[in-house]
């Protein structure tokens, strides 16, 4: 059964805002796609021509459940089979934090995407510093749902570690949306410490 239109606010917030970047028709890479919720969401709302790939095969099989197509397999190889351009977006939501080398697969994505979207939890957020100086251990929280031992995420990324990266890499940002701890109010003022989603739009 799709899931289109029934999902859990903070998700629909983020695909909503995702999904007004997106040009209907175009195509569209979705890296790290999990069980494809928000690809088959750009499919319904903006029939996208849409490829997802993941790591686990488990989710790579509940994408083709839902009719989407997918493929299990490493990132970085997955996106050196493609030619410049290729797609007209790739899509990385809530993925950099699971990844080795984001700088690597940021690179790639804009050499076969003409622009990258990017969407992360700001580990920065105020809730999550006070949490880790309270207790001294990982956030455990909504967003932070899993133990330490279970290792997700492995790379925990900032508002202020991502856009010291995009300076430092003279990448392009086209525009922005930055999400206070409810992921609804736009945050306008200190976003490394108030927002709790952020999502980007790159280029060269």
């Amino acid at each position: 059964m799709s899931t289109a239109g029934k999902l859990p606010d903070k998700r629909t917030v983020e695909m909503r805002v995702i999904g007004d970047w997106v040009e209907p028709g175009s195509r569209v890479l979705d890296l790290g796609c999990g069980r494809g919720v928000l690809l088959e969401y750009l499919v319904h709302s903006k029939r996208v021509e849409g490829v997802g790939v993941d790591f686990e095969f488990e989710k790579v099989a509940a994408c083709v459940k839902r009719g989407l197509t997918a493929y299990q397999g490493d990132l970085e190889e997955f996106l050196g089979a493609f030619p410049d351009g290729h797609f007209d977006r790739v899509v990385c939501s809530r993925t950099l934090e699971e990844l080795a080398r984001p700088a690597v697969v940021i690179h790639e994505a804009l050499r076969v995407g003409r622009c990258v979207t990017v969407g992360f939890v700001n580990h920065g957020f105020w809730k999550n510093r006070l949490s880790t100086l309270r207790t001294g251990r990982k956030p455990h929280n909504e967003v932070y749902r899993t133990k330490w031992s279970e290792s997700r995420p492995a790379n925990p990324v900032s508002v202020a570690d991502f856009e010291a990266f995009v300076e430092e890499e003279s990448l392009v940002v086209r525009r922005k949306v930055l999400l206070r701890g409810d992921w609804v109010t736009p945050c306008e003022r200190w976003p490394n410490w108030l927002a709790g989603y952020a999502v980007y739009e790159l280029g060269r």
